[in-house]
């Protein structure tokens, strides 16, 4: 496998569901099909072939050695990195999603998705202070 190209196509098609969000208040329904169904679902697509088609020599996710034994191999770094930049992008999606129903601006919500991308779950707690400081946190919670 060509990581090297592997990892641009996972990363143009991370950038366009970013983008895609960013352009969440213009085109809501859209946004939400490609950052939250489409490009998820393709970058996963990906990730199940390279696990299957790609098998590890060593590792595994018992012990710390274990997951470092594993990720030190290529083809599972790589399985790593696609599922890092499919499940923030679903976190992304979710807040943009989550921001528009509880009739959060998108000025309050913008700011909590380069945070996800670059750092996930600091972007997810980000998003919890600002429905906080709306009131909105604990509101409605599904």
């Amino acid at each position: 496998m060509n990581h090297e190209l592997v990892f641009s196509l996972a990363g143009l098609m991370a950038m366009a569901g970013w983008a895609a969000l960013l352009l969440s208040p213009l085109i809501p329904v859209w946004s939400d099909r490609i950052a939250g169904l489409v490009v998820p679902a393709a970058l996963s697509v990906g990730y199940v072939v390279i696990l299957l088609a790609f098998a590890t020599p060593a590792g595994g996710f018992g012990s710390f050695a274990e997951v470092s034994a594993l990720f030190s191999h290529g083809d599972a770094l790589m399985a790593g990195w696609i599922h890092f930049l499919a499940f923030d992008l679903l976190i992304g999606a979710w807040i943009c999603r989550r921001g528009r129903q509880e009739g959060q601006p998108f000025w309050s919500v913008a700011p909590c998705l380069p945070v996800t991308f670059l750092f996930g779950p600091a972007g997810f707690l980000l998003f919890q202070l600002v429905r906080a400081g709306h009131g909105l946190a604990f509101a409605r919670h599904p």
